[in-house]
């Protein structure tokens, strides 16, 4: 998690983008996004994931090189006992019916190549000798072994899906879907997680319509992954009630440091913190209002141009008390056709196999630059597409929320 953005001042006094600061010695991003998974559809309804192509394949390929071997090989080598592990192999694959099915085949293909004088060449009453009648039973055996592991592996999976479904569902509870159009702007929104295996963490976003503007909030809790869900569950709760008052975005953001301050007495953790970035709409004066908790700051698309959206700095929240300093909040003029994009730590520190971060405003510059103005789903639409190029790997988080006027294409 970033933390520079608590004492971000240049020499000279004047607060630094976050962007600038942290990005360095950068080279342009390489890689290729990574491939995805189709997914299995069992008949409860669960989604599981597809094996990979080559393991599908490999009972076939196992097969065929044993028959390979059996034709190639002297008649005295018995390598069709290579068979018996035909049903293991496929219990990676297959389910229980099917492996229960190969191993039925492997047994009748044993045996048309011990004592078949068409296919083979041996004599018929070969097929019943000791050492071929004990392939058999073995065969049956490890065919018994692979319908367990293989109704093993299948229980396995759905008890992982269910898992899956309930983490989905807190992640929808927390994290909850950005809709098209809030009040008089336009959103979209994107979040991945950056723990293997989970889909919440300690990156957070939200957005909501009150009766005179529109408030959003884009945050990161100290830590990540499961630790940091409950800190990401008050902190999203706190801004849900507080975004309704009728008090300012000071108002709002001093509301949640109390909250904060609350839940860092309840954990014992004296260092509890979040960085967040809250932005406040107002249709009629055509200005956004944002007061940054020692976060990243709002990037503004307009008429081409990238601009970091600087204001005064303030301590994350939850540190409020280390310091006497009141936080600011600051205004910028938002129009049809400006898209502000909120984003957490997690997408300007990913880095590339050379170690380069990705540069998200020369990015941006790039892509926009000339074109018609974009809006928040074609902004949050290309970083989805040209992040994974950049990096193959995420070790954090990455929350995206993209905001514009409602008068915005």
């Amino acid at each position: 998690m970033d933390r520079s953005g608590m004492d971000g001042s240049g020499p000279d006094g004047t607060p630094r983008p976050v962007m600038e600061r942290i990005r360095g010695d950068r080279r342009p991003g390489r890689g290729q996004p990574a491939p995805r998974r189709a997914a299995v559809v069992e008949n409860s309804g669960f989604e599981v994931p597809r094996p990979p192509a080559w393991m599908r394949w490999l009972p076939v390929a196992y097969v065929a090189m044993v028959l390979l071997l059996e034709t190639v090989t002297p008649t005295e080598w018995a390598v069709s006992f290579l068979l018996i592990a035909l049903p293991v192999v496929a219990a990676y694959t297959l389910g229980p019916f099917s492996v229960a099915a190969v191993t039925v085949f492997t047994l009748a293909l044993e045996g048309v190549i011990a004592g078949t004088p068409c296919c083979t060449g041996h004599n018929i009453h070969q097929l019943w000798e000791n050492h071929h009648v004990a392939a058999y039973i073995a065969t049956a055996l490890v065919g018994l072994l692979g319908v367990a592991l293989a109704a093993h592996r299948r229980r396995q999976e759905r008890s992982l899906v269910r898992a899956h479904s309930v983490a989905e569902a807190l992640m929808r509870t927390l994290l909850r879907p950005v809709p098209h159009r809030v009040g008089h702007v336009l959103a979209a929104g994107l979040y991945r997680s950056g723990e293997i295996g989970t889909m919440v963490g300690g990156d957070l976003y939200d957005i909501r319509a009150t009766e005179t503007c529109e408030r959003a909030i884009i945050g990161d809790v100290r830590g990540k992954g499961l630790k940091a869900v409950r800190t990401v569950a008050d902190i999203l709760g706190s801004f849900r009630e507080a975004a309704y008052d009728q008090g300012d975005l000071l108002s709002v953001a001093d509301r949640m440091e109390r909250r904060m301050a609350r839940e860092a007495a309840e954990l014992r953790d004296d260092e509890l913190f979040v960085t967040a970035a809250l932005v406040e709409y107002d249709a009629v004066a055509g200005e956004v209002t944002i007061v940054n908790h020692g976060h990243i700051e709002p990037v503004l698309i307009s008429d081409g141009e990238v601009t970091p959206l600087l204001g005064p700095p303030a301590l994350p929240l939850g540190l409020g008390a280390l310091a006497d300093v009141t936080p600011t909040a600051y205004t910028h003029r938002f129009a049809p056709g400006d898209v502000l994009l909120l984003c957490t730590d997690g997408l300007i520190e990913a880095r590339d196999h050379d170690g380069a971060f990705y540069p998200l405003l020369d990015r941006l510059r790039h892509h926009f630059t000339g074109r018609p103005a974009p809006g928040p789903a074609d902004v949050v639409d290309f970083l989805n597409t040209d992040l994974p190029r950049h990096t193959r790997i995420f070790h954090d988080d990455v929350a995206i929320l993209a905001i514009a006027p409602q008068g915005a294409q």
